[in-house]
Parts: structure tokens; C-alpha cells; sequence
């Protein structure tokens, strides 16, 4: 028990690499998840997903976009979990949950479903500063 202590209480660069990492497998994990199913559902969705850029004034290019999120979520998702080019892929992922809390703010969407990309987004501009930590292939390739 003292050990669990000593980890939880520790303001040591491992634990803090740790924490990291847990991060990173969860979040990459879960965006793993999301971007495939947004990846195989072809041009209508992609149409439907890049749709949402209009939220932001961007109303040309809708596939392409689309297909941007949902590779930016699939292979961001990959990169996170490998800690593989993890500041980008946090940075592309935290676009995404950009444009899915103005999507739910043009929809006039309760904040307790808007706090759910709002959270995430700030979790993936934490992991922009922090980067991937030392269990991570950034780290073991620098």
C-alpha cells in the first residue's frame, strides 16, 4: 500500500509519464473506434461530417473534409496510442473536437452535450504542450 501511496503522491517525471500514457492509450483507443466507423462510411458521410466546416464559414469541399476528420480521428487515433507524432495528432484531433462543439452549438444542443468535445479538446491541447512523454516512440526517436 505504502507504494501505491509514493506513485500517487509522486511529483516524479515517471509518474508523470505514466499518466501520459495512460492518456494517450485511452483517448487513441477510443478515437481509434470513432475515426474507423467515420473512415468506412464512404462519401455520404464524409459529405455529412465535412458539412459541419459551414459552422466555420467553410461551405466548399464537403467529402474532403469530411475524410479529413475522420483520418484525422482514425490515424491520429493510431498515432496517439503508438506516441507517434503525438503533439500533430493531438493538435488534428483537437480540430475535429473543435468543429463537433460549434456543430452542438448551431444545433442549440444543451452544455451537457457540448462538454463532452469540450473537455476532450482541452485534454488534446494539454497532450500538445506535454507531448508523449518518455513511453512514447517520440521519445525513443528523438
Amino acid at each position: 500500500m505504502n507504494g501505491i501511496k509514493e506513485i500517487l503522491l509522486s511529483n516524479s517525471t515517471w509518474a508523470k509519464d505514466i499518466g501520459l500514457l495512460i492518456i494517450r492509450l485511452g483517448l487513441g483507443g477510443i478515437f481509434i473506434k470513432h475515426g474507423f466507423g467515420k473512415v468506412i462510411g464512404g462519401y455520404e458521410n464524409w459529405r455529412w461530417i465535412g458539412s459541419q466546416m459551414s459552422n466555420l464559414g467553410i461551405t466548399f469541399w464537403p467529402i474532403f473534409w469530411g475524410l479529413c476528420a475522420a483520418v484525422s480521428e482514425f490515424f491520429g487515433g493510431i498515432a496517439l496510442t503508438l506516441g507517434l507524432a503525438t503533439r500533430l495528432a493531438a493538435f488534428l484531433i483537437s480540430c475535429v473536437m473543435l468543429v463537433a462543439i460549434l456543430y452542438h452549438i448551431g444545433k442549440g444542443d444543451e452544455f451537457s452535450t457540448l462538454s463532452h468535445p469540450l473537455s476532450l479538446m482541452f485534454v488534446f491541447w494539454g497532450i500538445i504542450f506535454a507531448g508523449g512523454g518518455r513511453f512514447s516512440l517520440d521519445y525513443f526517436l528523438r
